[in-house]
């Protein structure tokens, strides 16, 4: 019901722009299930008893029960509302009377059909003398009366009859008694709960050379064809329904909705999200597994499909549906739902489903002999486990994703897919993974490849600005040549941004991380050295002349610029040595993808890396901060700490996603935590520089230098 439900919710020619909404409560019993049926009756909580058929109710059909006594015992409710009630299994000849059942309708034929063709079984065979047993219920009774009015007609003669109710302790006397009686042929017209205790007992009690008919109740048990023996008793010939036996997708369906349900929590008494089961509440669904639903009885799959079906098509005439949009806008009665049942006449997997006068469908019934194996054949998806010594006695296993099972060659064995390969749970082949990576084409990579350009001209124009002002105090203060050094490993390290995007080849991922780590090293040295030589100049100058001194003859700040440079380099050069970034199929994020991403190879080196990038940061960030009473012009403070705090942020989103997130746009955040860091220095640093000498020329000029000097002179003298 659920698989039909949600296939017509997403077909988009049925019923478009509607969704069935619907609810599942088990037959409990005869008495025990009226709450069920009074909650489908009723309007804000209440049940009112007279009522017209222009009433809203609940629901405007019922789909079920499965019984005929559970069927007729709570009809009259719904049949006094003209409620619409289509059942797949109820099958009481009874139920055709329209005068007592109005609005009832089935997708399964009257029992007197089944009857009829049994009764043309005996007759070709020239059986005449036979029992019949049965259950205690509408099913098995009606067609016994049914039965007998009719043999009345032939030349066959009923040699015993027999009613066993539900769990019965007088089986074997029934099966003496038809030992007793010398019959042959024996007419089992019931349900499961009766038809296998039976055999079973026949089994047991060496009953031999019988033919046993079986109705459509339980002619295709699977529980009776595992059950040894079963080949000793004689000759079974059932009577089943002309039907589909698989319902495409059903399978996948199944096994879908149980992976899922997996993760749901069923115990302890709590339930599951309305949503989550598609409002069908559930407190020990992870009790059944995919197979024992799947090898369930198929008899009565396509009458419980085909129900549902006729429901959705008779909703879709009631709303003057076509097959883009629903013409009624007014409310929909369910008596309406049923007048367009009566009429009703659709195709559905290749059948025409419609009803008779009575709601009855058209009869079709196949016969047959069930295959006296150990076994039956699994299906399609399914390894056979074998079970003992025999190999004809097996279970059925269900393959595990990333496996499949060939019957061809080897029945037996849930083979694992290839490395590029993938198999949902229960397949009979592999599907190629599909390849992703950050394309050059999508509107991420524009982006990300637009904003590295803006970089590399923004540096430039920088570049051309200062050298423009170069004898200028700002360009000076700055840090003089330095400044186009900073720049120029701006240039380069923006442009290993490209190398993010496009398919990761071994020299885009040797191009990327180490290239930005190198060059973006050489700038934050520049700007510890810088802020380190502002302090140093204005507040240890005095008190260690020779140690500045030496600072200067020597070119100190380039010294240490290159050091760290030498050592950056040397770390990406072992990073690399030791197993550096190199393309990484990631195979297990997705079970349909390969996400081809840059591996950071080995991880010890990588952090090594990215620690010595941060020692350099805090330096820079300690520098900066013992100048924050040095002269406005010289107090960089602000400016550095603006660009370290949005490199610390951007890298650290980086390392969360990686965490978090496995898939092909973890280049691009790589990418972005680039640029974030290149772009904190472009506007923390050199924009404002840029400002103030564009906009405020009068601040950039060595009298307004010479101000702040003696202004903060005057201010350290004071103290």
């Amino acid at each position: 019901m659920r698989f039909a439900v949600e296939e017509i919710n997403n077909n988009r020619s049925l019923l478009p722009n509607v969704t069935l909404g619907y609810e599942i409560f088990d037959y409990c019993s005869d008495m025990l299930n009226f709450p069920a049926v009074f909650d489908f009756l009723a309007n804000n909580g209440s049940v009112l008893v007279k009522t017209g058929l222009n009433s809203q109710y609940k629901v405007i059909s019922v789909t079920g029960p499965f019984g005929s006594t559970p069927t007729i015992t709570i009809a009259p409710l719904l049949m006094s509302k003209l409620i619409p009630m289509v059942t797949y299994g109820a099958s009481s000849i009874q139920l055709s009377d329209k005068a007592r059942f109005p609005s009832f309708l089935r997708t399964i034929p009257s029992d007197k059909h089944q009857v009829q063709l049994i009764i043309q079984i005996l007759q070709t065979f020239k059986w005449n003398w036979v029992a019949y047993i049965g259950g205690d219920n509408d099913y098995s009774n009606d067609a016994f009366q049914f039965f007998v009015d009719r043999i009345g007609l032939t030349d066959i003669c009923l040699a015993y009859q027999a009613i066993v109710p539900r769990q019965s302790s007088n089986i074997g006397e029934v099966l003496n008694k038809i030992a007793t009686l010398n019959v042959s042929v024996v007419v089992i017209f019931a349900l499961p709960e009766v038809a296998v205790p039976v055999i079973q007992m026949a089994i047991n009690t060496k009953v031999r050379n019988k033919v046993w008919i079986a109705s459509e109740a339980w002619s295709l048990n699977q529980q009776l064809l595992g059950i040894t023996g079963i080949e000793t008793i004689g000759t079974i010939i059932g009577v089943t329904l002309n039907g589909l036996w698989t319902l495409p997708g059903f399978d996948a369906f199944v096994q879908k909705t149980m992976a899922r349900g997996e993760t749901w929590s069923c115990s302890n008494g709590q339930q599951m999200s309305a949503v989550e089961t598609c409002n069908q509440f559930c407190l020990q669904c992870s009790n059944e597994s995919s197979k024992d639903i799947t090898s369930e009885d198929p008899t009565f799959s396509f009458p419980i499909y085909s129900s549902v079906y006729a429901v959705a098509h008779a909703l879709h005439q009631a709303l003057e549906c076509n097959t883009t949009s629903c013409q009624r806008a007014g409310t929909v009665y369910p008596y309406m739902v049923f007048e367009k049942l009566k009429r009703m006449r659709f195709t559905l997997q290749g059948r025409i489903i419609e009803f008779d006068a009575s709601g009855d469908p058209p009869p079709q019934y196949d016969i047959i002999a069930p295959v006296l194996v150990c076994s039956s054949e699994c299906k399609d998806g399914f390894r056979k486990k074998q079970r003992g010594i025999h190999k004809c006695c097996f279970d059925c296993e269900l393959c595990p994703n990333g496996t499949f099972v060939n019957y061809t060659a080897d029945p037996e064995t849930c083979k694992g897919c290839g490395k590029d390969e993938w198999a949902d749970e229960g397949s009979t082949s592999c599907t190629m993974r599909s390849i992703e990576y950050l394309h050059y084409r999508e509107q991420i990579s524009v982006g990300i490849m637009l904003c590295s350009s803006l970089v590399f001209f923004l540096s430039v124009a920088i570049t051309i600005l200062f050298a423009r002002n170069c004898n200028t105090p700002v360009v000076k203060s700055a840090g003089g040549k330095m400044c186009f050094f900073m720049l120029s490993c701006l240039t380069v390290a923006c442009i290993s941004v490209f190398f993010y995007v496009g398919e990761p080849l071994m020299p885009n991922c040797m191009l990327s991380n180490p290239v930005f780590a190198v060059f973006y090293t050489a700038c934050l040295a520049c700007l510890a050295v810088r802020s380190f030589q502002i302090v140093f100049i204005f507040k240890m100058a005095a008190k260690l002349p020779r140690a500045y001194d030496f600072w200067v003859k020597h070119n100190g700040q380039w010294l240490v610029i290159v050091t760290s440079v030498v050592i950056q380099i040397l770390l990406c050069g072992i990073w690399i040595g030791t197993g550096g970034p190199k393309p990484f199929n990631n195979t297990s994020a997705y079970k349909d993808r390969t996400i081809v991403i840059c591996d950071m190879g080995n991880l010890y080196a990588f952090l090594t890396v990215i620690a010595f990038v941060g020692c350099l940061s805090v330096a820079c960030f300690i520098f900066s901060y013992m100048g924050t009473d040095l002269p406005k012009n010289y107090n960089e403070a602000k400016s550095i700490t603006f660009s370290l705090l949005i490199f610390f942020l951007a890298w650290i989103s980086y390392f969360t996603a990686q965490i978090v997130y496995k898939g092909k746009y973890i280049q691009a955040i790589n990418a972005v935590s680039v640029l974030a860091s290149l772009y904190g220095i472009l506007f923390g640093y050199f924009i404002p520089k840029c400002y103030i000498i564009i906009f405020t020329p009068e601040k950039n000029t060595p009298a307004h230098f010479q101000t702040c000097i003696q202004s903060y002179t005057k201010t350290i003298s004071s103290m």
